[in-house]
């Protein structure tokens, strides 16, 4: 570690969320206070959320509903499970659970990187529109519904109605897929697909461990963008 670098700890047993959050929400680009550790979290709600700086925060336990929600520049690491809607809403830096996720992991984010290392419930990536998504596990039903853009990698295999009525986000998936949604259909796997799923394995830090090959490539069949009568059963 650089010797300007400061690590702080916290524990949520002595101090509030609304206190870390505000020590967090204080710091600017350029501070030394880069690492800092949180001790019981135990399942607390909203832990590090709306941070908007280049630090990095371990959270050593369990989290709640919206951690690291609206997350800007940082990095965030649960060593343990979250609730719904980690990385909610996200704008970039970086979000990594070493457990597994609650539904809507990612919903709506704009941008940055999640990666859950076990699985992630229903609605993983929800009108995500712009975040990369890195799944060691599976997800549940509904996931990437109205994605808009970004990537959805999957290791293991995705529920029922993935994909529905998605616009033009790309889902890899390596294992099996219970059943595709609305306008979703599996597309050809070309070498640029190939070395985007390479790409996005070696962010997460799981490149040599799949083959990309091993994965297809799920995105609109772009019938549902115009209304049209003959469709209407679909929306």
């Amino acid at each position: 570690m650089n010797a300007s670098t400061q690590s702080h700890s916290f524990d949520l047993a002595a101090a509030t969320v609304r206190d870390l959050n505000a020590a967090l929400h204080a710091l600017k680009d350029g501070s030394n206070a880069s690492l800092w550790r949180v001790s019981n979290p135990r399942g607390l709600h909203a832990i590090a959320a709306g941070l908007d700086a280049p630090v990095t925060v371990e959270i050593d336990g369990p989290v709640g509903y919206y951690c690291a929600g609206m997350n800007k520049q940082a990095t965030v690491i649960v060593r343990g499970n979250a609730g719904v809607g980690v990385a909610e809403n996200m704008m970039s830096g970086r979000v990594e659970v070493e457990g597994d996720a609650s539904q809507a992991a990612a919903a709506t984010a704009h941008g940055g990187l999640l990666v859950v290392r076990g699985s992630a419930g229903a609605r993983c990536g929800i009108s995500m529109k712009g975040v990369d998504i890195v799944v060691g596990g599976s997800i549940g039903h509904m996931s990437a519904f109205m994605a808009q853009a970004g990537t959805l990698t999957v290791l293991g295999d995705a529920g029922e109605a993935l994909g529905d009525s998605i616009y033009e986000a790309r889902l890899y998936v390596r294992g099996s897929v219970t059943s595709l949604g609305a306008d979703c259909v599996e597309k050809e796997m070309r070498d640029e697909h190939k070395a985007q799923v390479f790409e996005k394995l070696k962010s997460a830090g799981l490149d040599g461990q799949v083959d990309p090959s091993d994965f297809k490539r799920y995105g609109s069949a772009r019938t549902l963008y115009h209304f049209h009568v003959d469709n209407a059963s679909a929306y």
